[in-house]
């Protein structure tokens, strides 16, 4: 099921990396010259992000401040996408498609509830959506940086459920693994939150993508909890 067409987005091109600047910033060697690469994922990516490592990149329009956008980084299994902004729309296709269990009736992006927007509600079920990119021991790990904002929205799926509502925490892993759980260590707040919500009934579901070498994003299967691992 192919999720998103990266050949989409505009031109894309290879490089190397020389090494992450920031958060945001990255220089890159693009056809043998320094280039600097905007980063729209703000995980730390350590893993991910080491010197030398092969990039896709999108050339940035002129008058920018970065020549190009990073979307996907070369690993063992393939290009990994590393772009979250891609996330939303690519999780929009899987809804549609039937990633929660139903097709369904109704989908809106960017749903106001209380304070908070959350990413969708499909027919009467808020969903966040959380990209996964960190792998450890085979298990797929998240937060790999703390996340203040994916707490209050796990929180805010906890009053949607008390309230009437069904409600998902959506995982979408971008490479494969046995299995998810909450990351141990960086963010015991979160990983606390999230129990408190399956067990009050928010549901969780997950899923994997992969790049194909048309550089289509495409659905690679149901990502399912550690039971044996928590």
């Amino acid at each position: 099921m192919i999720l998103f067409d990266l050949t989409t987005l505009g031109e894309l091109t290879t490089g190397s990396l020389i090494k992450r600047q920031n958060r945001f910033l990255a220089t890159a060697f693009v056809d043998n010259q320094v280039k600097k690469v905007h980063i729209a994922d703000t995980g730390r990516l350590e893993e991910i992000l080491t010197p030398n490592r092969a990039l896709l990149l999108l050339k940035n329009r002129p008058g920018l401040k970065t020549d190009y956008t990073l979307i996907a980084a070369k690993m063992e299994e393939g290009w990994v996408l590393i772009n979250t902004k891609l996330h939303r729309p690519i999780a929009q296709k899987a809804i549609k498609q039937g990633v929660l269990g139903f097709i369904p009736k109704t989908l809106q992006a960017e749903v106001l509830f209380e304070n908070s927007r959350l990413d969708f509600k499909a027919d009467d079920a808020f969903i966040e959506l959380k990209g996964c990119s960190l792998v450890q021991d085979n298990l797929c790990l998240f937060p790999n940086a703390p996340t203040s904002r994916g707490v209050k929205h796990i929180r805010d799926l906890i009053k949607a459920k008390e309230k009437g509502f069904n409600a998902y925490i959506l995982i979408m892993a971008v490479r494969k693994c046995a299995c998810f759980k909450p990351h141990p260590t960086r963010d015991l707040e979160f990983q606390t939150i999230f129990f408190k919500a399956l067990q009050k009934g928010v549901r969780f579901k997950g899923f994997f993508i992969r790049i194909d070498s048309s550089l289509h994003v495409v659905f690679d299967g149901p990502l399912t909890l550690c039971h044996d691992k928590i």
